[in-house]
């Protein structure tokens, strides 16, 4: 495992730290079941493809280069990081990503020696609906528990925030039979990449 301080996320150096390699933030497409003979559905292809395309050429796909929720999320991310270290005295360390079993993970956050944090801004609507629910949204699952899986740390607070409503935070453990699913998923994942990666370089 290997853990990147220096690296700021959202750099040119970052986003090269995560070339052609699986991140947490778009695990979720690799758990979804397809109807393909390796099980993956259309997004994870999708996702493949990219990933053989920045392997091949070196390059980033910049398909997605943010918009203006994503740009809101990363203003507020530390207003949400300082208010969580407020409220519950946990002191957050800004990392840059951790590498880990081929694939990256980059946390909002280390907390101790076995902890870290997730940090989710969410439009008014969207809090309230977190707020009222008062556990981790499904969307968000698979992330916590994969950045776990690279982590190999033991829990994750997610937090959800947004200016002038009550913060969320929830703790999740390790969910062990879910990381053997990413874990396998991944592997199964790459395996297929390698496949028609090297179909795609024959041709």
């Amino acid at each position: 495992m290997q853990i990147i301080h220096e690296l700021e996320q959202g750099s040119p150096e970052w986003l090269e730290a995560r070339l052609g390699i699986v991140t947490m933030s778009r695990l979720s497409a690799l758990l979804v079941n397809g109807k393909s003979a390796s099980g993956f559905g259309k997004d994870a292809y999708t996702y493949m493809n990219q990933l053989i395309g920045e392997r091949i050429t070196g390059e980033l796909d910049d398909s997605f280069q943010g918009n203006r929720h994503t740009e809101r999320g990363h203003e507020l991310e530390p207003l949400a990081r300082q208010l969580y270290a407020d409220t519950t005295g946990n002191e957050a360390e800004e990392v840059g990503i951790i590498l880990n079993h081929g694939a990256g993970y980059s946390p909002d956050g280390l907390v101790s020696n076995d902890g870290l944090i997730e940090i989710k801004t969410k439009q008014p609507k969207h809090q309230i609906e977190v707020l009222l629910a008062g556990e981790i949204p499904k969307d968000h699952i698979a992330q916590c528990q994969g950045g776990l899986w690279i982590s190999e740390r033991e829990w994750i607070d997610f937090v959800s925030y947004w200016p002038g409503m009550p913060l969320f935070v929830k703790r999740a453990y390790r969910d062990e039979k879910m990381i053997r699913t990413i874990a396998e998923r991944v592997d199964a994942f790459y395996e297929e990449m390698e496949t028609r990666m090297g179909r795609v370089l024959a041709a």
